[in-house]
């Protein structure tokens, strides 16, 4: 087996719910996989490690997603230092999803992704438009981040901040750059994630059939946001995360060591 698959995590004691965390957020990236949103080595995913808000866990930047494990992810804190593993982290990665994670409190789980019809579309002055049932069950949700020049800028990051600091938003388009998802669990933000990319294809496709387009009415869009897409009393991707698992688990479950 690679070495990449065995990164050292030194005295580093991994606590049950930490290691949950782990799982999970390694299944994520095998994910990304399997819906075709990996960029070589790039694009980055993070959780806050429970019990330590100001930790995040998040791969190494030198691996492909398929090659994630549980036990290879590395903790670091908001100020760029390494806690557990062998980093080092995106520092890009670094920089906007401590951004994110500062800003909301309430957020475990960020996704980030530069797949073709996410950046498609985040170069689009309409942004995302009410055409797919996938788009107008999270429309309301969606905030945009203009680009800037240079990601590690001060300025970059407080503005990251102050675009996704709304509680009842969870998914950004970055303009001319990629998407970002949010969840409060791990569930929520691959739900998220999941109908943004789908209705950014759908987008994508409809544009360029050249056909005259029929886009929902605003009532509609809130009515579905607000009723229609998630089962009432149920957090967005309570149901799906576990078939999620499941599906990962019969095509390899390396992702859990």
């Amino acid at each position: 087996m690679s070495s990449v698959h065995n990164l050292a995590k030194g005295q580093h004691v991994v606590t049950p719910p930490e290691q949950d965390v782990r799982v999970n957020l390694a299944a994520l990236h095998r994910l990304y996989v399997h819906f075709g949103w990996t960029d070589l080595i790039y694009t980055h995913l993070t959780a806050r490690v429970p019990g330590e808000p100001r930790h995040y866990l998040i791969k190494p930047d030198d691996l492909m997603m398929d090659e994630v494990t549980a036990s290879n992810l590395i903790k670091v804190d908001f100020d760029g230092n390494l806690v557990a593993g062998d980093g080092p982290p995106n520092e890009a990665g670094h920089l906007i999803h401590t951004a994110v994670l500062q800003a909301r409190p309430d957020i475990h789980f960020v996704a980030h992704t530069h797949s073709r019809a996410g950046a498609a579309v985040s170069c689009m002055s309409c942004g995302v438009l009410p055409l797919s049932q996938h788009a107008n069950m999270l429309i309301p949700t969606v905030v945009y981040h203009d680009y800037q020049d240079v990601t590690s800028a001060e300025q970059e990051c407080a503005a990251l901040a102050r675009d996704m600091a709304g509680e009842d938003k969870f998914l950004m388009v970055m303009r001319n750059h990629g998407l970002l998802a949010c969840g409060r669990s791990i569930g929520e933000c691959f739900y998220w994630l999941y109908n943004l990319e789908m209705a950014c294809k759908i987008q994508v496709d409809v544009l360029a059939s050249g056909q005259e387009r029929i886009l929902a009415d605003d009532d509609i869009v809130d009515g579905l946001f607000r009723h229609g897409g998630v089962p009432q009393n149920q957090p967005p991707g309570v149901r799906v995360w576990p078939a999620m698992l499941r599906m990962l688990d019969r095509k390899d479950a390396s992702f859990r060591n």
